[in-house]
């Protein structure tokens, strides 16, 4: 079971690598809260965003993902709200007058849990990521070793991995930028706007796309 050969790690890690470093909602998110209230609001939204992630690879393997795939309604309906949700959390930056930047990482744990239930909400209700998951994942499943949904949940849970590498040194430097910027108000205000604008921008793009 869970036999594979090098070619096909290799390959898959190389994808896995590369999936992880395209940018997207997940990781505007994460930086964004690294930069205006620090390591452990990134942290927070890392995890968040993990949690999403692996909600739609469990879908993924069980076949749940073929619905919003397969059905117009679904996936419109998890695309509006998503694309909503995005654009709600950038007309918040806009609307903020950089206060946010203006903090220290000490925020109180509600704070951190309030970050922690975004990320998990800006990667579950994107639908896109579901479908690539049901359309990536399924390259790797290789024939007599071991059932396809049991292959599936480990490759899926091997991308979350592989973002365990990549993201955390994303977030120690985003944080020591963020300290940075957090010293001048001026500053976090056009930080929170430029932010905004590209929450807006995400959430428009996510409401335009198609399947």
């Amino acid at each position: 079971m869970f036999e594979y050969s090098l070619v096909h790690w290799a390959t898959f890690l190389v994808a896995a690598t590369l999936l992880n470093l395209s940018p997207g909602p997940d990781i505007a998110f994460i930086l964004g809260q690294t930069l205006r209230n620090g390591r452990r609001h990134g942290v927070a939204a890392m995890t968040g965003i993990w949690t999403g992630a692996a909600l739609h690879v469990v879908m993924a393997a069980v076949g749940l993902s073929a619905i919003l795939a397969t059905s117009a309604l679904a996936f419109s309906v998890v695309k509006w709200v998503g694309a909503a949700y995005l654009i709600w959390l950038g007309i918040k930056m806009l609307l903020s007058r950089g206060d946010s930047f203006i903090s220290n990482e000490g925020g109180g744990h509600q704070q951190l849990s309030s970050v922690y239930w975004q990320g998990a909400l800006v990667s579950a209700l994107n639908p896109k990521v579901a479908i690539f998951f049901l359309a990536f994942l399924p390259q790797f499943v290789v024939e007599g070793a071991g059932p396809a949904s049991a292959q599936l949940l480990l490759h899926g849970t091997l991308i979350i991995f592989v973002a365990a590498l990549i993201e955390p040194p994303l977030v120690f430097a985003g944080a020591k930028l963020g300290a940075f910027l957090r010293q001048n108000r001026r500053v976090g205000l056009w930080m929170d706007r430029g932010l905004g604008a590209l929450f807006v921008a995400l959430g428009a793009r996510l409401a335009a796309s198609t399947r």
